[in-house]
């Protein structure tokens, strides 16, 4: 008859318990720090993003003011600055799939 008693299965249920408990605390937390890294980067990508347009439209301002530079070179310089706004673009779209595919379950 010296089995465990009633009350002592009872204790390591309540030890299994609060095993449990932190354990999904602690994952829980894990999570809420990986979705407030991920809303981190893409707010980053989009200050990145901005930033660049941003630099971009006044360089489009200040060529299309200049009187120094030859037609065929504004040409080419907005050639070129259409290259880098659709290589902003895609880089930016790129970063924000890479973000939010890093963020879901394999």
């Amino acid at each position: 008859m010296g089995g465990p008693s009633e009350r002592e299965y009872r204790e390591k249920l309540d030890k299994i318990k609060e095993n449990l408990t932190k354990k999904v605390k602690d994952v829980k937390n894990q999570f809420e720090k990986i979705e407030k890294a991920r809303v981190d980067l893409l707010k980053k990508t989009k200050e990145m993003k901005h930033n660049a347009e941003k630099e971009i439209l006044k360089m489009e301002e200040d060529i299309a003011k200049s009187k120094d530079l030859a037609p065929e070179s504004k040409r080419r310089l907005r050639s070129e600055i259409d290259f880098l706004k659709s290589e902003v673009r895609r880089q930016y779209s790129e970063w924000e799939t890479r973000i939010a595919e890093a963020a879901m379950p394999a």
